[in-house]
């Protein structure tokens, strides 16, 4: 019974034909078996989730639709039993790009589709008919096969399946970052990183990166993107000085949420010798506080210069005052000072690993305890850092 034939709902031709996509792609996958909900059985629900993914650009690349499952009605140990499901550290990504520009290696991103629906579901579980899909009178459901995303183990099989594939094909699972894939044959060496459905390949050796792409092509959907540029929201450009990593267009995107666009740049982060502490008029809105300082946690994947004063600003989470809101407004005329700053991996360096750490003496005004800081570089390229107290 093909679902996509009477799916109505939704008049926008875009939309439309995302789901329509979505649909087949789940029947042609066997990702479920329409039966009669048996006796005793509850089905959990499904929503359909669109979103519009942009280029680095700024540009509309595609309509996606996506069927999410609620997984939040979800029963532990009767729906699902492990969640767990590793994902790529940072680190790791900055050290392969430090690595490529170094040894002038090619970088490739793949993109994985609907890579939830590979995983493997040993649970025996039910769900509602798509909306839009549904008809008066009918009393079917979704008997699924396989993993579909919103369910709680989605990731944890996906990720088993991929593993199990790749490491079938002669690559070795790294112990200190489970996401990363290397495989060694005499002089030729391919690295493989995944973050959920994005793989990141690089290697010495432009036959094997083929030989492995058409591996996973015909194992898992996959869409080659060609030369790595966008990664997590990461803009990756690459010149004769190395690659450099920014995210210029998130930076952008925070200033423009804020409505500091149009305020006056400033060309340091925090003020000299400022002490916060929980003192100041609570604020009333204390969720802007929380989601700004969010969105510049991760912004210090690409700029360590603001991970000390992001540090400072996290501690007051629970309980932010107006000076917290006035010093993260600092941030924000700082970034727009430099929106564009990053990272730069230099072609020219020898790769040894060197670290750096400082540390104040009880400087916290509230706790008294002291706050270090610490960086790595492997060669010139700076990939890792951390300040805690």
């Amino acid at each position: 019974m093909e679902l996509h034939s009477f799916a109505k709902a939704v008049l926008d031709p875009h939309w439309k034909e995302a789901m329509y996509s979505e649909l087949h792609a789940l029947e042609s996958n066997h990702t479920w078996t329409i039966t009669t909900l048996p006796p005793g059985k509850e089905p959990i629900g499904c929503k359909w989730v669109y979103k519009i993914k942009h280029r680095s650009d700024g540009s509309i690349e595609r309509y996606k639709a996506r069927l999410v499952a609620k997984g939040y009605t979800q029963t532990e140990g009767i729906d699902y039993h492990d969640t767990f499901s590793p994902i790529a550290k940072m680190v790791t990504v900055r050290c392969i790009l430090a690595l490529a520009a170094a040894q002038n290696w090619s970088l490739h991103q793949l993109d994985v589709h609907n890579a939830f629906l590979h995983g493997d579901l040993h649970e025996e579980m039910y769900m509602s008919l798509p909306p839009s899909c549904r008809r008066h009178g009918e009393n079917l459901v979704c008997r699924l096969n396989k993993s579909l995303y919103g369910l709680k183990q989605a990731s944890g099989q996906w990720f088993a399946k991929f593993s199990e594939a790749i490491q079938a094909a002669g690559y070795t699972q790294s112990k200190a970052d489970y996401s990363l894939f290397t495989c060694k044959n005499g002089k030729s060496f391919t690295a493989l990183l995944i973050y959920v459905d994005d793989i990141l390949i690089t290697g010495n050796n432009v036959a094997m990166i083929n030989s492995l792409k058409q591996f996973l092509h015909t194992q898992f959907r996959i869409k080659d993107l060609g030369d790595l540029k966008y990664f997590l929201g990461i803009e990756v450009s690459r010149s004769k000085q190395g690659i450099c990593i920014s995210l210029r267009k998130y930076t952008l995107e925070i200033l423009k949420d804020a409505g500091i666009l149009g305020a006056r740049p400033i060309s340091f982060p925090m003020e000299q010798n400022i002490k916060l502490s929980n003192e100041g008029e609570i604020l009333k809105d204390p969720a802007k506080y929380r989601r700004l300082v969010g969105r510049l946690i991760y912004l210090t994947i690409t700029r360590p210069d603001i991970t000390y004063v992001v540090h400072v600003l996290s501690r007051f989470m629970h309980e932010p005052r107006i000076p917290h809101m006035d010093a993260a407004v600092q941030i924000l005329r700082y970034l727009k000072y430099t929106p564009g700053q990053g990272i730069l991996f230099p072609t020219q360096d020898d790769l040894k690993l060197k670290a750096f750490c400082d540390s104040d003496w009880a400087g916290c005004p509230t706790t008294g305890r002291s706050t270090t800081s610490y960086c790595v570089f492997l060669g010139n390229s700076l990939i890792s850092w951390r300040t805690k107290r």
